[in-house]
């Protein structure tokens, strides 16, 4: 299961609810279109992480990055994924070789070919 998702997840929407009694399990779980008990289970470790599309809307709803919940869900969005199935070798060494990288270096390597700058 994700324990980890599930505790991100729960610590975010209760510290949410101290501000806002409207992120409490059913009315988030009712927001994003599963039930409760299915987030509660989420939240608790013992269900898998939702669909994609579930995710991105619990992230939505929750005010993260989308992509940063799918990862610590184990999963990874459909539009990366079909960019990685085009060069998947490509791919595959580039994030091999940034993931030994300090984090400044590849914010540099993205604003870099964000601008056209390669």
């Amino acid at each position: 299961m994700t324990k980890g998702f599930g505790d991100y997840v729960r610590k975010r929407r209760e510290a949410l609810r101290k501000e806002d009694d409207t992120f409490s399990v059913r009315q988030v779980a009712q927001r994003i279109g599963v039930e409760p008990s299915f987030l509660s289970k989420v939240e608790r470790g013992k269900a898998p992480a939702p669909s994609e599309a579930k995710v991105v809307a619990l992230a939505r709803e929750l005010g993260e990055d989308p992509d940063v919940l799918l990862a610590l869900a184990g999963k990874v969005s459909s539009d990366l994924q079909a960019a990685i199935r085009k060069r998947p070798e490509l791919f595959a060494t580039l994030i091999r070789e940034l993931k030994g990288m300090p984090d400044y270096a590849v914010l540099r390597l993205v604003r870099e070919v964000r601008d056209g700058k390669w």
